[in-house]
């Protein structure tokens, strides 16, 4: 039992994560395809192939984003768009929502952004406590001149789902940076701690030597 066991297990490390892979590529891949429906069914590629043929709408999707992308380059396509956010500015609920869905946008693929940059450690929710969170920028004007300290907007994530979290202002002194890479923090939260990225786990090894030899 204890071979077997053991076979399993071996198994299950090699289909458990292509099964899952699969599953998330199937699951954007479906969602993606949604954009198709967009298409005259006359025109719609699977009366014409006559069959269905999955991954178009991912296609569909990245030519639409990289044309829209050439159009808004040049000056015609900035005053298109200038147009058209004046025109949503004067609807009161879409104004807030695309307002804040842009410039959200705008700081996070910013490449001199502060967005999601840095993996840091700080004491949460308690001192003595630790965890992993992001930086996602420095809190200025109101807070800073009220709380007299300069803080760091900081975003706690929750584990095994990183896309839900807290936001905290954590004072500039107490938060540690990490050399980590985002994906390594994000592969470290989702794992629940599990995965420990390369560099940590010489530290975590070499520290256990060299405890062993102390008691030794």
């Amino acid at each position: 039992m204890t071979v077997i066991r053991r076979y399993l297990i071996a198994g299950l490390l090699v289909w458990l994560p292509i099964g899952v892979t699969i599953m998330i590529v199937q699951l954007l891949v479906g969602f993606m395809d949604k954009t198709l429906t967009f298409i005259p069914a006359a025109y719609h590629p699977d009366t014409l192939l006559g069959f269905h043929l999955p991954g178009l709408g991912v296609v569909l999707t990245v030519l639409i984003v990289l044309v829209t992308g050439i159009i808004v380059a040049n000056f015609f396509g900035r005053k298109l768009i200038s147009l058209w956010e004046s025109l949503l500015a004067r609807i009161p609920l879409v104004r807030t929502i695309y307002t804040s869905v842009k410039q959200i946008a705008e700081t996070v693929f910013a490449s001199n952004g502060q967005s999601f940059r840095k993996v840091l450690l700080v004491e949460y929710p308690r001192r003595g406590i630790w965890t992993l969170a992001f930086q996602t920028g420095s809190a200025l004007g109101e807070i800073t001149a009220k709380t007299g300290t300069d803080v760091v907007n900081v975003f706690v994530p929750t584990t095994p789902n990183p896309t839900s979290g807290f936001f905290i202002m954590v004072p500039r002194e107490e938060i540690i940076e990490l050399n980590m890479s985002v994906d390594d923090g994000l592969k470290m939260i989702m794992s629940m701690g599990v995965i420990v990225p390369s560099e940590k786990r010489e530290v975590l090894t070499n520290s256990a030597v060299a405890q062993n030899e102390v008691k030794s």
